[in-house]
């Protein structure tokens, strides 16, 4: 996972900042590690920086079905009820940084991608509103928006993977945008950049592209 690989590189090699990064796959969890948030904050535990990197995906055969639902309550859902303990926590410090882990796939719907591509762009759109907020209680609010990052679950795909970078290089790029503290942190540049130009333009040639790019 590129959040946990980014934790790791953190501990290894930090600055000593404080920070922590949660991956949570299933609801249950959700209410588990949001439970945790307030206890940290009790106890003055609480992370300057808390990374959420929540994932699931669905596909067109599950249509309106419990797995395109789950999707949405896991990836959107539930990172919603995790911001919400942080940013309560946060606000009367004055200070904090929240990452959500999103994806390039976010920018523009995607095939084989259904649940997946809409749900990571409601994401976007959610962190960008927030953004407005959150800077005036000195909260800093980041997006993730990762490409093609080469591990186990990737080598198993039978499409094109444009740009696959290692996952050593997409925690560095992580790690490096948590420092740099802009909103969004996109890798690889090429593919964020290329798959942004895409969505301006006209829906008939954005379709087309896409087809003729993932053979769908």
């Amino acid at each position: 996972d590129v959040d946990e690989l980014a934790v790791g590189q953190a501990g290894a090699g930090g600055d000593g900042g404080h920070a922590a990064v949660h991956g949570v796959e299933a609801p249950a969890l959700v209410q588990e590690v949001g439970g945790g948030l307030g206890g940290a904050a009790d106890s003055g535990e609480l992370r300057d920086l808390v990374a959420l990197d929540v994932g699931l995906e669905g596909g067109v055969d599950d249509l309106g079905g419990d797995g395109f639902r789950k999707t949405f309550a896991v990836n959107l859902d539930g990172t919603v009820n995790l911001i919400g303990p942080l940013v309560r926590v946060m606000k009367p410090r004055g200070r904090g940084q929240i990452a959500v882990n999103a994806s390039v796939a976010g920018y523009g719907g995607l095939p084989r991608a259904i649940a997946y591509s809409s749900s990571k762009s409601a994401l976007i759109a959610m962190c960008e509103a927030l953004k407005f907020d959150l800077d005036r209680l000195g909260i800093t609010i980041q997006v993730v928006c990762p490409g093609f990052v080469k591990t186990p679950l990737t080598d198993k795909n039978d499409f094109p993977m444009p740009f696959l970078i290692s996952v050593e290089e997409a925690g560095k790029r992580i790690l490096d945008g948590f420092q740099n503290g802009g909103f969004e942190i996109a890798f690889p540049k090429r593919m964020a950049w290329l798959l942004k130009f895409i969505n301006m333009l006209p829906y008939s040639a954005y379709f087309a592209l896409i087809s003729k790019t993932t053979g769908r």
